[in-house]
């Protein structure tokens, strides 16, 4: 559950009254998926019982007015999915690129990262910027960092035919707007990843985008690639929210093409760090990325992709040269003008609100609120 902070309106586009919205709120007995039209939310309950049933069904209309939006208590926003696998996108920019070269080589010291920055943007930065990957340009391009004893598993990804898809944290377990996000207490090097994410129905069409927040431990990751589960999946270190637009006649996947995301941490210490990055720099279409995560499987439930992030904090917070990592009680807000705004407060994953309402869960609450039936 959120914790109590400015109404949920403050979190919305601009243009919220003209959208098709979905979600999920807590009313009391368990976690309800709602559709906002028109400025009202909507009980869907009935309609279908889950987030993922309700876009398996595709009807949206219909349901019990609940009343406008600003009336929601803000303490009863959840996150937007449910029985979603959750999957992501990694490498997808240039400058991501460059900066996992950099934690591989660092072996996940921040100390050295600095240094490397400066020797691969310039050996690398233009040509990777410029290169389409799995083209004939990238094949040549990786042969020549091969000869040059620089070639890396993730330039690979970064620019070869195969996108990095992984899964990033459990089904249920992603946290919404206004809720604690995690890091493990164990981490001395990480950073918050604002990415724009797709839902996708249970035969992988997009049918909508959200914000989200791929909470990355580059220390662990850095260490090895094969410890990018416990990089990535923490209590609490994937959110996501405020809600799912849906694409429609106004908000379609040609504007999470053209979409801008912007970037603030504000810490208790005083430290600020403003971002933004553009998904025009993407290297690989957010389409493209679906397929590739669809892969030879199938997702009954639907899934969300995380589309990867351009934003790499390299500001010094503590000390020259040691770059950013977060700091307990640091404030993410992550907008975009067409989704609205992502906001969380780091704590550690060991101290977040432990996470228990999983699948079993989920199902003896809809059995005992009589909503399994056929």
């Amino acid at each position: 559950m959120a914790e109590n902070g400015p109404g949920v309106t403050g979190a919305m586009p601009a243009d919220w009254r003209q959208g098709l919205f979905v979600g999920r709120i807590d009313r009391g007995e368990g976690p309800v998926p709602v559709v906002l039209r028109d400025g009202v939310l909507h009980d869907m309950t009935f309609v279908a019982p889950t987030v993922s049933a309700l876009v398996a069904g595709g009807d949206f209309t219909g349901g019990t007015p609940i009343g406008p939006l600003e009336e929601l208590d803000p303490a009863q926003l959840l996150s937007p999915i449910d029985l979603q696998c959750v999957k992501a996108a990694g490498v997808t920019f240039a400058v991501s690129a460059l900066e996992r070269v950099i934690e591989e080589r660092a072996r996940g010291d921040h100390n050295k990262a600095n240094e490397l920055r400066g020797r691969l943007e310039a050996a690398l930065g233009g040509g990777i910027r410029s290169v389409v990957p799995g083209s004939a340009e990238a094949a040549a391009l990786k042969d020549a960092l091969i000869a040059d004893g620089m070639w890396s598993q993730y330039l690979e990804v970064a620019i070869g035919p195969d996108a990095e898809i992984f899964t990033k944290s459990p089904v249920l377990s992603t946290v919404g707007w206004n809720a604690p996000i995690g890091v493990r207490s164990d981490s001395t090097w990480n950073n918050p990843e604002p990415e724009i994410v797709l839902l996708a129905d249970a035969h992988g069409r997009a049918v909508g985008a959200t914000l989200g927040n791929d909470v990355n431990l580059r220390d662990f990751e850095g260490r090895s690639a094969l410890l990018l589960g416990k990089a990535k999946d923490n209590n609490a270190s994937c959110s996501l929210g405020p809600f799912v637009r849906l694409f429609d006649a106004g908000y379609t996947i040609e504007d999470v093409r053209q979409a801008d995301v912007a970037m603030t941490i504000e810490g208790t210490d005083g430290y600020v760090l403003d971002g933004h990055s553009t998904m025009r720099e993407i290297s690989r279409d957010p389409e493209d990325l679906l397929r590739q995560a669809l892969s030879e499987h199938h997702y009954p439930d639907g899934l969300v992709l995380f589309c990867g992030t351009l934003f790499a904090p390299t500001k010094d917070r503590d000390e020259p040269g040691r770059g950013f990592t977060h700091k307990v009680g640091d404030r993410v807000t992550i907008a975009s003008s067409r989704l609205g705004t992502l906001v969380n407060t780091v704590t550690t994953s060991r101290d977040a609100p432990a996470w228990q309402f999983g699948i079993g869960a989920l199902m003896r609450n809809l059995a005992r609120r009589g909503l399994l039936a056929e």
